[in-house]
Parts: structure tokens; C-alpha cells; sequence
């Protein structure tokens, strides 16, 4: 059949309340025009994350009535740790209850004033703490993916010539190679295997590990299945295991492609590192077999793993966003292309082009997808990426102005994608009125959290 449908049965349902633009405005007003500061029952369809939205399966919650509480050694972590080993490799299994806290603990011990940590591109919470450490966070993406028109269909590569240069200047300097699959920040765009052998002999090459964030780590595979050569007739989860195979360990986020709503876990093959990581996830995580989650989330994450590797459900869910970014770009919106698996990107550089950098184009138009609709999407840009002299004033864009409209994991129909559409063709309709803003208020590590903004007259 031409349709592809959802693979699975809806069995519960949670009500949208329904607002007027006016109630709209009023909201955005008090939330000083950031989407963050939104409450979520004021959003009508909530894109601002895939990250811990998903909606379980009823596998899931049976798998969590069989949670096993016990402080330390509990069943559950076992059967937890056994699931992430078959499908990484990997022998050690640290779990945190996010992916950002296994990024703490591997930055703390690999970071430092006067080191870099090179990636495809780096996401907010990785090079936050990256940076937190006094290291330097280093983008090395090739140039198709900071072109939002390219169709080179693995723009998630990370440049193999810069990256040889860098190692062969600075080996002393470089704790670590870093690569994102799929590479979020610059579109959810994937790494193909090729690409992750050369940065893998790379580091052997100059003895430093390579870890993967492995936060769509699914996602990424089955883009290697439907584009790269030779891997058109194997499985997804044989894809997934040559992938981690190439790496030394693997920091991950199970609020992505383990459909749970908390958990996360660092991966790792090094005995002396994983000592030393086991050190600090007692200090603020928790004991090592639970790391600051419940019997019960390890259970669901341990199922969701698994269930991520069905090639009917990764199929569905490729439809769902290509069907969102077909949909708006054949009526002209400018969209990163190609689609992402996870999200769509608005080209809001392209969309508002009658404001600068400086004005924060994608933070404009988040906050008319809002208004328009009640959508809420984020801005990944000059807000997000961009850099603030705190002694001039200056701000330093960044290298893409998008709006990320993330879609949570087997949430939304197709009908809610539909009105998804007709918002966003109501505010291209009337892009050149869309005002820009200012931040008034920020602070000075991840300020798109919680900064506070005015539009500008």
C-alpha cells in the first residue's frame, strides 16, 4: 500500500485544551517570548523536543510493574545492562538519569583549559559542559551540512581533512573525538558508515578514544539501511552494532530512541575511565546500578531499546516527518533539506529574511507559530549557538538560523501534522510582518533555557 500507517493502536488519550490568539498572546507575553517558559498546557502541539515525549507502549508499562527497587544490585539493572551491551558491544554500562549527566561525568574527567574536543557538531548540552570544564568544543561538520539547500544525503559527516589536521597539530590537546548520530544541530542530518570508520581509524591512529552520542542512534542506522551502499539487506540493529563497533564508548539520551521519559547511560570499554566514572555518578547520580533512576525506568528503557529497532515503526516514523517537510516546502517554505528522521528544520534565515541575525530570526518565528496556532517549536540559531561578549555587547551569530520542529515518538496523528501545516502556511503568508526581538534578560551557559526576550518595534 501507498499509506503508510501508524504501527500501533492508540489504547489511551490525553485532551488538548484548546486556545484563542488572544489567550495565545497573552501567555507568550508572560512567558517574556520564550517557548520554554511556556506552561505545556497552553500548547496545542508541542514540537519543542522528541527528548523524553514519547508515548510507551503498553510492553513498556508492563515491563515497569516488574521494576526492582533494591538500592544496589537490583534485577532490573541487570536486565538493562544486558539489553545495552547486545546492542552497542560495549561491556561497561553506567546509567544517568539523562544523557546530559553522562556528558558531565565524561567531560569532568576527559575536559580541561587548553584541550578541544572536535565533533560533527556539537548539541547545546554537550558543548555546555565541554565548555564548563574550560575545553574547547569544536564543530568540524563538512560544508554541505551548513548549507541548508544541499541534498547530499549524510550532511551529519564530520570533515575527515580538518579533523587529520587537527589531531596532527594539537594530538596532545585532543582528549577525545566526538561525533553526533544523527547530528541534531545541524538538522538531524545522519553519519554515514564510511564516514564513522575514517574518524574511528583516525583515532587509533593517534591513540585517542572516540565516542559516539548516541542519542538516535536507530534513527542514524536506518539511514545508512535506505542510502549507503551495501547495506540495503541487513538489519537495522546488525547496522547499529557495526556503528558502535567503531567507537570506545557512547554517551546516550533514552529520552530519544529508547522512547522512555527519563534515563539515559554512559557506554564505555575502558576499565580505567569507567572506575573513575563510576566515582563521580556516586557523588550526584546515585549508586551504580540504578545511577539516579528507578527499577522501573531501567525496565522501560531496556524494552524501548529494542522496540527502536523495528524497521516498521523507523519506516513510519521517516514517513511522518517527510510527509511534514513535503508538505510545507513544495508550497515554498524554506526547509533544511533533506528531512531529518526526528524533526523538521524551518530555514528561518530564508523565511525572515528581512531580519538579521542580530534580531534572532528563528526565535521571531517560534513565537508566530505560537501565536498562529498554539505550536510550539525551538529555536536552534543565533539564540541557541550563538556567542555573547558580555564586555561589548556584541553577539556573534551562528552558522544556521532554523526552527526545529521536533516530533515526539508515536504521539501525534496525521490530521494533527495537517494542522501542523496549515499553521505554518498561515505565517509564511504574512512573513514579512513578523517582527523581530531582543534578549533582555540571559545567562551565560544555555541562556535559550530560560532567556527572557521584547520585540522590537
Amino acid at each position: 500500500m501507498k499509506t503508510i500507517i501508524e504501527p500501533f493502536r492508540i489504547k489511551a488519550v490525553e485532551p488538548i485544551r484548546m486556545t484563542s490568539h488572544e489567550e495565545r498572546l497573552q501567555k507568550l507575553k508572560q512567558a517574556h517570548y520564550n517557548p520554554f517558559l511556556l506552561h505545556a498546557d497552553d500548547v496545542l502541539i508541542d514540537l519543542l523536543t522528541d527528548s523524553g515525549t514519547s508515548a510507551m507502549s503498553s510492553e513498556q508499562w508492563a515491563a515497569m510493574l516488574r521494576g526492582d527497587e533494591s538500592y544496589a544490585g537490583s534485577q532490573s539493572f541487570f536486565r538493562f545492562e544486558k539489553t545495552v551491551q547486545e546492542i552497542t558491544g560495549l561491556p561497561i554500562v553506567i546509567p544517568t538519569h539523562q544523557g546530559r549527566a553522562a556528558e558531565r561525568i565524561l567531560f569532568s574527567l576527559l575536559g580541561g583549559t587548553g584541550k578541544v574536543i572536535p565533533s560533527n557538531t556539537h548539541f547545546d548540552t554537550t558543548r555546555a559542559n565541554i565548555e564548563a570544564t574550560g575545553a574547547e568544543a569544536l564543530d568540524l561538520v563538512i560544508a554541505e551540512g551548513r548549507d541548508p539547500q544541499s541534498m547530499h544525503p549524510f550532511k551529519g559527516n564530520m570533515d575527515i581533512a580538518a579533523l587529520e589536521q587537527l589531531v596532527s597539530e594539537r594530538s596532545g590537546d585532543v582528549p577525545a573525538i566526538f561525533c553526533t548520530i544523527t547530528n541534531n544541530s545541524g538538522g538531524g542530518q545522519p553519519v554515514s558508515m564510511e564516514n564513522l570508520k575514517h574518524i574511528s581509524g583516525i583515532a587509533r591512529t593517534h591513540d585517542i578514544p572516540f565516542f559516539l552520542d548516541a542519542c538516535r542512534f536507530a534513527e542514524n542506522a536506518y539511514f545508512i539501511k535506505l542510502r549507503e551502499e551495501g547495506f540495503a539487506d541487513r538489519p537495522v540493529s546488525s547496522i547499529a552494532r557495526r556503528m558502535f563497533s567503531l567507537c570506545d564508548g557512547a554517551t546516550m539520551s533514552a529520552k530519544k530512541d529508547a522512547f522512555a521519559n527519563i534515563g539515559g547511560f554512559l557506554a564505555l570499554s575502558d576499565d580505567k575511565l569507567a572506575q573513575q566514572a563510576r566515582n563521580l555518578l556516586i557523588l550526584t547520580e546515585g549508586f551504580p546500578t540504578y545511577g539516579g533512576l528507578a527499577g522501573r525506568d531501567l525496565e522501560a528503557i531496556a524494552v524501548g531499546l529494542e522496540e527502536v529497532l523495528h524497521e516498521d515503526y523507523l519506516e513510519y516514523r521517516f514517513a511522518s516527518s517527510r510527509y511534514l517537510g513535503e508538505h510545507i516546502s513544495e508550497r515554498g517554505v524554506p526547509i533544511l533539506q533533506p528531512p531529518g528522521g526526528h524533526a523538521i528544520y524551518l530555514d528561518a534565515a530564508r523565511f525572515c529574511d528581512h531580519l538579521t541575525p542580530a534580531q534572532f530570526p528563528g526565535q521571531a518565528l517560534c513565537c508566530e507559530l505560537f501565536l498562529e496556532g498554539g505550536v510550539r517549536g525551538v529555536e536552534i540559531g543565533s539564540v541557541m549557538f550563538g556567542r555573547h561578549d558580555p564586555e561589548t555587547g556584541e553577539e556573534h551569530p551562528a552558522a544556521m538560523e532554523l526552527v526545529r520542529l521536533a516530533l515526539p515518538r508515536r504521539v501525534y496523528t496525521q490530521s494533527h501534522i495537517d494542522y501542523v501545516v496549515e499553521v505554518i502556511l498561515e505565517v509564511f503568508a504574512r512573513r514579512s510582518e513578523i517582527p523581530g526581538y531582543q534578549i533582555v534578560e540571559q545567562a551565560p551557559f544555555l541562556r535559550h533555557f530560560t532567556a527572557r526576550f521584547e520585540p522590537l518595534k
